[in-house]
């Protein structure tokens, strides 16, 4: 179970709307996103409708500002609740297609660069549990959720480019 809350305005102030489940449209609710409270769970925040748009990771925790879950604008259009999981393992790979050379995670990294020299990441098979991408090295840039599955090229996350700077377990605890 989880349960998110919206504020229209900073600092939990302004019309607000509970979640605890997936949400693929909030635009009926507010219209615009100004501070998040998580009471429990972690969520993926989307700037569009219908998970679209960039993505944003909020674990429990008050956010009093669009700024301070790294958001670009005041614009949340639908959320989903993230499946809590017992383990985490995830193989990333420097090719398309698992080519190349292969790492296997449990635990986050800050930065995939600085452990294993990989500039680029061309494919992932995530096995277990639910991970966050982040464009940069300590968990900043752009968010992309990865759920179990298979992932052979960038576009099947849906990133512009194959950089990803770290990597972080979809947890509720850091």
């Amino acid at each position: 179970m989880g349960k998110i809350t919206f504020y229209e305005d900073r600092g939990f102030q302004g019309r607000s709307h509970a979640c605890s489940s997936d949400c693929p449209n909030l635009q009926t609710y507010f219209s615009r996103c100004n501070s998040i409270r998580v009471d429990s769970g972690c969520w993926m925040l989307y700037e569009h409708p219908h998970y679209a748009g960039c993505q944003y990771f909020l674990r429990r925790g008050e956010y009093p500002d669009y700024q301070q879950w790294m958001g670009l604008s005041d614009s949340v259009r639908s959320c989903r609740l993230i499946p809590q999981a017992s383990s985490h393992r995830i193989r990333i790979y420097e090719r398309e297609d698992y080519r190349g050379q292969m790492v296997e995670f449990v635990e986050d990294c800050s930065s995939l660069h600085d452990r294993f020299h990989f500039s680029e990441i061309h494919s992932f098979n995530v096995l277990e549990g639910c991970w966050v991408l982040y464009e940069m090295p300590n968990y900043r840039g752009r968010q992309y959720l990865l759920q179990p599955g298979e992932y052979r090229r960038y576009h099947d996350w849906g990133a512009l480019s194959a950089r990803v700077g770290s990597l972080r377990r979809a947890t509720d605890f850091y």
